[in-house]
């Protein structure tokens, strides 16, 4: 699977479960969490689907990149930023482990991190490497 595809399919999965753990947080978990726990849950799911729509965005990068190394990094620190950001405040919020919260500062630099990255494959999207050979000037 080259990038292009790894990061539509790894963003549209992540949108399904964000979407699964949306319905389950509106209609399921109000009857369990306390509001505060519940406020975390929420928070996991709007970053979770900002991302993974984030992730489809990336694959459209890579493709118009044709593979950027800086395409790719976004790529990856958006799912780490997923697993780490996400992940910490779900566990928080369902488990009421409050030492999971340590990691979300991680997600949220990776999330920063991948945004950097995106921004930088976007200055370089209409760049087209010369070939030194191919490079013929015009006399002046």
């Amino acid at each position: 699977m080259n990038a292009e595809r790894g990061f539509l399919f790894g963003g549209a999965l992540s949108a399904l479960v964000a979407v699964g753990a949306g319905a389950v947080g509106a209609h399921v978990v109000p009857r369990f969490l306390p509001a505060p726990a519940l406020a975390l849950y929420d928070t996991a799911v709007h970053y979770q689907m900002v991302h993974a729509l984030a992730l489809c965005v990336v694959a459209f990068a890579c493709s118009r990149t044709g593979n950027s190394r800086s395409a790719i990094a976004a790529g990856a620190f958006f799912a780490a930023g997923t697993l780490l950001f996400c992940g910490a405040l779900y566990v928080h919020a369902l488990a009421g482990l409050a030492q999971a919260a340590r990691f979300a500062p991680f997600g949220g630099a990776s999330f920063i991190a991948g945004w950097a990255c995106l921004a930088w494959a976007a200055l370089g999207a209409g760049r087209t490497p010369r070939s030194r050979t191919g490079d013929i000037r015009s006399p002046r």
